[in-house]
């Protein structure tokens, strides 16, 4: 029994590392440069609100990305790991629609609210 729980545990360390390996892939801006973008009226006028809410899904990810950046490995916890999921997600998704004019688009905005610019060199 004590060997399927480290077996176990050894693959969510795997999966976890991979998933922090796909996270520091995709998330090509810094937690500063995040901040700054999520301040603009460019960075709130996409993305898509449940309810009533206020704050779009992709701009509340982007302040939770923040926190991911600002912490160090260590104290990543279960939530951390479910927001690096969802961003990898969202970011190879939205990637797959690029379209032909990027530049000031809704599509780069909204990226960049999940903390990947797409036209960052």
């Amino acid at each position: 029994m004590a060997t399927a729980a480290k077996e176990a545990t050894d693959k969510q360390e795997q999966e976890n590392q991979q998933t922090e390996k796909e996270f520091k892939e995709l998330v090509n801006m810094s937690a500063s440069e995040l901040k700054k973008w999520l301040d603009t009226d460019e960075s709130k006028s996409v993305g898509q609100k449940k309810d009533d809410a206020k704050e779009s899904t992709g701009h509340e990810s982007g302040r939770k990305i923040i926190e991911i950046l600002d912490k160090k490995k260590k104290d990543y916890d279960e939530d951390d790991y479910d927001q690096m999921h969802r961003t990898i997600s969202y970011i190879k998704r939205h990637m797959a629609q690029k379209p032909k004019e990027t530049e000031g688009s809704n599509w780069a905005y909204s990226l960049k609210n999940w903390g990947h610019d797409p036209n960052k060199k």
